[in-house]
Order: C-alpha cells, then structure tokens, then sequence
C-alpha cells in the first residue's frame, strides 16, 4: 500500500473495505465527472480530498463555484457498496439532502473517543440507507451503516462516500462539506483531518 497506512488508525475497522491498490484523486485541477464514472465503472477504487481546493467542481447555484475547500475524505466506488462505522456509536441524525449537488441521503453518527463527543457525516448514501436506520439506533464498530446511492439519488454524483468528522454538535444530519477559502482555516478546527482517526489513507 506503500504511504497509504490505515495501521495507525483509532477505530478497529474501515470506513469502506477497499483493495490495497486504490488510488488517489486529485480534483485541484479539475472535475470531470464522466471520467471518475468511468473509473469507477472500471471496478477501481480511489480516496481523497480533505482541504483539497476542488477547481470548477462545485457549480451548483448553493456553492456558487466560490466554496471550494473540501473538508472531508472522499470514498469513490461502485453504489451499493457497503459503508461501516470504525467506532461503536449512536445515530443522531437522518436526513435526505435532496437539492442537486448536496449529500442526497445523510447519516450522522455520534462517538465518543477518548471521552470526547465526535460527530461522523456520511453522505451520499442510498435511498434504502435512511430506511434501515433512525436516530437512536446503536452501533457496533464495523456494523453497516448504509450503502452508497446512485447518481439519481445521492445529490448527482458518480457514487462516493463524503465521510465528515465534526467536534460540534451539527443539530441535523448536515455539515458544511465545502467551504470558502477564507473559512478553511477556522472550519479545519470544527471538522477535523478523518485522518487522524481512521489512518493515514493517503498523503
């Protein structure tokens, strides 16, 4: 796997369980959609993202092509592939985010690591996702929570996790996936690198 470790990782299981030969994305120079869906189409699989400058990524009228940053990691895979939980945890909020280029169907988990309260989004998931689980349910580390949604559901997107860490309450299945550069600074302080808890996936 070569830099990209997850032995250093807090949680005892993936967030997706991917082969050892995934790849990086890279969208600081652009986004092209067609071809991430037909790298994925391809049977690949690829991370990345966190505080990543997306470069003409972002033009739904919500983002005004100027939040930009983005502030989670990225999982890119097939839709109905399954997404997991590294912590045990509780589901605190769900949420279809429906409007075109938002998270489609969310689900925040709330853990407790080290006696701190964090808050885990995961986004553009399934439709069936939101049928499986409500606010209360308890997980186990490693339990399903949800599967990836398709392009018609998930807010637009070729399939992919946005995977979210908060050290705020988000009071609704939502964080600010992306935002403005000058926001980045003080917004990496409430959603912090994923990395640091679930291993350095890339980088």
């Amino acid at each position: 796997m070569g830099d990209k470790k997850i032995s250093d990782a807090l949680g005892s299981h993936p967030v997706m369980v991917f082969p050892d030969d995934y790849e990086v994305f890279d969208f600081s120079e652009g986004f092209n959609p067609k071809q991430v869906q037909q790298f994925i189409d391809s049977g690949k699989r690829a991370v990345g993202g966190y505080l990543e400058k997306r470069k003409n990524m972002y033009v739904a009228p919500q983002y005004q092509n100027r939040r930009n940053v983005h502030m989670g990691i990225d999982f890119w895979a097939p839709a109905e592939e399954p997404v997991y939980t590294p912590f045990p945890g509780v589901v605190a909020y769900t949420r279809n985010n429906a409007q075109m280029g938002n998270y489609g169907p969310t689900i925040v988990l709330q853990h407790v690591i080290d006696g701190v309260k964090i808050f885990a989004l995961y986004g553009h998931l399934s439709a069936h996702s939101l049928e499986e689980l409500q606010a209360g349910d308890t997980l186990q580390a490693g339990d399903v929570v949800g599967r990836l949604g398709n392009f018609n559901e998930n807010g637009k997107w070729p399939p992919h996790l946005h995977y979210q860490l908060s050290i705020l309450d988000p009071g609704e299945a939502d964080m600010p996936g992306v935002v403005s550069e000058d926001e980045a600074e003080k917004a990496s302080v409430i959603y912090p690198d994923p990395r640091l808890f679930i291993g350095q996936l890339y980088g």
